[in-house]
Parts: C-alpha cells; structure tokens; sequence
C-alpha cells in the first residue's frame, strides 16, 4: 500500500469529523482544503474566527454548517480545550493540532475530567512511504515516550500494531530495534527486545508478531538478514520498526524524511480517539496523510 491508496481507502469509509485546535495556519488550512475536496473528513475549526475566515477565502472553502464549520476561541489555550471537548463528547472522531503548542494541547488531551486518555500509554506512530521499498513500514515512538519502561514498551508496541492493523495489516510482523541481534545484557534495548517477544510467545502481546531484537539492516533487508545467518518470521520483513527510546526514533524518522525522501503520516495512538499531532515544520501532504492514517484508525 502506498500513502495515496490509503487516502483513496479512507474517502470510502464512514464520514468521519475532525476538531482542528487553533485552525490559523496555513499548511493546516491547505491540508484541511484537500482534505475537503477529497471527501476524507469533515472539520471543525476552533481558533481566531477572522484569521481562519481569511485563510478560508484564500483557499475558496466556505462555511456550510456540514462538512465545514467554524467556531471562535480568543486563545490557542481555549481553542484546545474546545477542540478536546468536541472530540470527548463525540461531536468529533479525531483531534487534530493546528498553530498550538505541544505542551498546550496535550495539557487539554490529558485532563480528568473530560480528557481523552484511556488509561493506557500515549505513543506516536508514524507510516512511511520509502521510495525503493514495497510498502508502507511504521515506526514508533518517535516524539513522545523518552526512555520507556517495559511496561510502556508493551503498551506502544500494542498501539502500533492496533494502528497497523487498522489499514489493513491483518498481522503486523514487529522489530525491536537494537543496535546489535544478540541478548547483550549491558544493552538494555536487547533485553526489552527479548522480553517483548517472549510476552509476544506467551500471549502476552497479541495480534502481531515480535521478534528480536534486531538491527535496522536485519529488520528489513532479507538480504542481510541472510547473510547474517538470522531465521525468523519478522527478520527482513518487519512492519513496525520498534525503537527504545525517543532519540532513536527521532533519528529514524527524520532520516527517512530528509535523506531517503520518504512519505510520511503520523498520530498519536492510545487516546480515546486519534491525534493528529504534526510539527508546525511538516508539510500540507504529509498533515493530509496523517489524517488520513487518524479516519482509518477511528475505532
């Protein structure tokens, strides 16, 4: 499957509704103009009513009350909460981030009272289209969890595949990411490594398959993990990449971005509903694939 397919799968499932937090932006507002025109969702925008008025004119949308509505908020703070709140109360599917802060609109994601958590642990997954390769491939956490423990590892890993799952990867084949294929006990990502796939052996982690730990060439290259003399069901053909911590995840997915020209759509996994949480740097298409990823991942 490519990115574009996955749009294409999305346009035809239940009609889905966005609440977009602080809507005045523009790349937001172009992703939010195709995403329009392409029949993949429908918005609410919460923020600076004259700003999105006038971005609104710029990209010729207009208010309709249907598949386009806008409701001010003096703040990015309020238009958060807002957008939170739609989402809680199920006047919304998906959250999506706009020109507001992180910090801002997790804060609001993560309130008692009518917040979106559901008690397990919030991760980032993202789906990358590289060129050269026969699929789309995840990798996860990239931006959230520092240093996981194992027991948020598990919980990440079952948000990913729950994702993967989603757009139709009926058995997500999972590689715990480690610089080197062999239990190290002074390499703490091995021994999590072995650990996720005993818990995966025992019914511990289920609707995938784990396997490693293993190093990025073995993960995906057959080749390699020939050469290297490794059999396994997910050595060569991983489809989640599985990182220990938040700087090799960072690393990961901006190399693929930067150096491989890669495609990406990205959420956050794990809440009540999905979350389109991009970087105010990502582009208008890759905000579209993010959505995309978020409609097909609505539970």
């Amino acid at each position: 499957m490519r990115l574009e397919e996955l749009i294409n799968k999305a346009t035809q499932l239940e009609p889905k509704v966005v609440a977009v937090a602080a809507a005045e932006d523009e790349e937001v507002m172009e992703a939010v103009s195709e995403a329009i025109k392409r029949n993949l969702a429908s918005f609410i925008l919460y923020g600076n009513e004259k700003k999105i008025s006038d971005l609104l004119s710029k990209h010729n949308l207009e208010v309709n009350g249907t598949s386009l509505q806008v409701m001010d908020a003096s703040t990015p703070k309020e238009a958060a909460h807002l957008a939170v709140k739609a989402v809680s109360s199920k006047e919304a599917d998906v959250l999506m981030k706009g020109n507001v802060a992180t910090a801002t609109i997790l804060k609001e994601v993560l309130n008692k009272e009518y917040g979106l958590r559901a008690g397990s642990v919030l991760s980032h997954v993202a789906a990358f289209e590289v060129p050269g390769y026969d699929r789309l491939i995840f990798v996860t956490d990239a931006a959230m969890n520092v240093a996981p423990t194992i027991e948020q590892k598990v919980q990440i890993v079952q948000n990913s595949v729950q994702v993967a799952r989603s757009i139709g990867v009926e058995l997500p084949k999972v590689a715990p990411i480690a610089a080197v294929e062999v239990v190290n006990p002074a390499m703490e990502a091995t021994t999590d490594a072995a650990l996720l796939t005993q818990m995966n052996k025992r019914g511990q982690i289920t609707g995938c398959i784990v396997d490693g730990p293993l190093a990025l060439d073995n993960a995906v290259s057959p080749l390699a993990a020939k050469h290297k003399g490794i059999e396994s069901e997910v050595a060569g053909q991983a489809d989640i990449l599985f990182v220990p911590t938040i700087e090799v995840g960072n690393v990961l997915y901006k190399s693929l971005i930067y150096f491989a020209n890669a495609k990406v759509g990205a959420i956050i996994a794990g809440a009540k509903a999905p979350i389109v949480l991009t970087s105010r740097a990502d582009s208008a298409e890759s905000k579209l694939n993010s959505l995309a990823l978020a409609v097909s991942s609505v539970k």
